[in-house]
């Protein structure tokens, strides 16, 4: 029988697609428009010695119906994108639960799909807004929470982290480096006179943090102002650091995790493994002898492979899912067993099948015996009488994971890994 006698630790990182010139179109309305934001993004890209492409559809008042059915369907369409920004009218995410659930997700879903399926590699990113200076009066009538800036804006950071979260996209989060700013430096003016669009300091603060989205880099370096009081840029640039670039992972989109271990082998070299993984579409398995298969996460939590010689391998695990990439790998040595002192069955006393198991295990027996099922502590969770001939045993109570099934007669005790799945 063959063994696998060492198991290194596992090598995981991650690597991200990313342009070096990402092509960005802008999707939104007037609080886009005002002041030009992408125009101020690329701007601050260049100052930075980094270099960006962009369009952008952004007629006033527009909202992800709108864009579904408008001119910037027919540009998502044209794919190419890496970066596809959305911002929805600046009041609607804040609405009402029902009122959202009708009129403002379904439609961001929409988006969100056809982005994925037009360019599959692009990163969508969600522009979460800011509560208007006095809140929004005439709506707070009759929702009260949009009576105040407080209450308009806490809404519409929720509703835009839950399109974020479900529709796995990056959130651009605007809003909070202005709710810091209004917070720790009011003197600032961030809107217009009309308390609802950006200034100039408050189109700089959007297209900072845009930046650093976009470029994961320290906005404490950025060279353009765009007129500004030189102090005003330095607080708003802090600002979008603070809030931002310390904090990415929490902005962008999760990417894919994987884990591989092994499980057991048998004698006949044929090695399982196990994995964990999450965000992930698909699974990569190289097996380090030239052979290789693509599975699902759905398909299970095992999969085998049969070496046909001993010696040691690389053992190689990826996960992707738009694009995102994680790998995990291994080394695994198998040679000639050495006896450990412990009885393997080689006459076949004892037979169980199937294995995976997932209701219960059949067991054949020459003998009378004992047997015992002792989970991955030690601990036993399960003691079975066996009777000469075919036996079996339930396993439809125990949690899904590997156990070790210990056979005794009268004369030897054997071992077996048995998988619950």
């Amino acid at each position: 029988m063959k063994y696998i006698i060492a198991i290194f630790p596992f090598l995981a990182f991650m690597l991200k697609i990313a342009a070096q010139e990402p092509n960005v179109l802008f999707i939104g309305n007037s609080y886009t428009e005002v002041n030009d934001l992408p125009q101020m993004v690329y701007n601050i890209a260049r100052s930075m010695g980094d270099n960006m492409r962009y369009a952008s559809n952004t007629p006033g008042g527009c909202t992800f119906m709108q864009h579904c059915s408008n001119h910037s369907m027919e540009m998502i369409c044209q794919g190419g994108w890496d970066i596809v920004v959305l911002q929805e009218q600046s009041q609607y995410p804040s609405f009402p639960q029902n009122q959202v659930e009708n009129e403002v997700f379904p439609y961001a879903e929409r988006l969100i799909d056809s982005i994925y399926a037009h360019s599959p590699c692009a990163e969508p990113m969600f522009y979460m807004t800011w509560g208007r200076r006095d809140g929004d009066q005439i709506n707070g009538q009759y929702f009260p929470v949009l009576g105040t800036y407080e209450g308009m804006d806490s809404m519409l950071c929720e509703r835009y982290t839950y399109m974020a979260e479900t529709n796995d996209a990056s959130l651009c989060p605007v809003g909070r480096v202005w709710r810091y700013i209004r917070t720790n430096h009011p003197e600032i003016e961030l809107y217009q006179s009309d308390g609802s669009h950006p200034s100039t300091a408050g189109t700089y603060a959007a297209a900072c943090a845009f930046y650093t989205m976009f470029f994961h880099r320290d906005p404490d370096q950025i060279g353009y102002n765009p007129g500004l009081d030189r102090n005003i840029s330095l607080i708003i640039r802090n600002a979008v650091r603070s809030v931002v670039y310390e904090n990415l992972t929490q902005w962008q989109r999760p990417n894919p995790t994987v884990e591989v271990d092994t499980l057991y082998t048998n004698s006949d070299n044929t090695v399982w493994f196990s994995h964990e993984c999450t965000h992930t579409d698909t699974l990569i398995w190289n097996f380090g002898d030239g052979s290789d298969t693509t599975t699902l996460p759905e398909e299970g939590q095992y999969i085998y492979h049969t070496y046909d010689d001993t010696g040691r391998y690389t053992v190689t695990l990826t996960a992707r899912r738009h694009c995102l990439t994680a790998i995990d790998s291994m080394s695994i040595t198998i040679n000639n067993y050495t006896d450990l002192g412990i009885n393997h069955n080689t006459n076949n006393e004892i037979r169980i099948f199937p294995n995976p198991v997932s209701e219960h295990v059949t067991m054949i027996s020459k003998t009378q015996a004992k047997a015992i099922i002792v989970n991955a502590l030690g601990q036993t969770i399960q003691q079975v009488r066996i009777k000469p001939g075919e036996n079996t045993i339930e396993l439809r109570k125990i949690p899904c994971g590997v156990y070790t099934l210990v056979v005794t007669n009268q004369n030897n005790t054997y071992c077996h890994n048995i998988i619950k799945k």
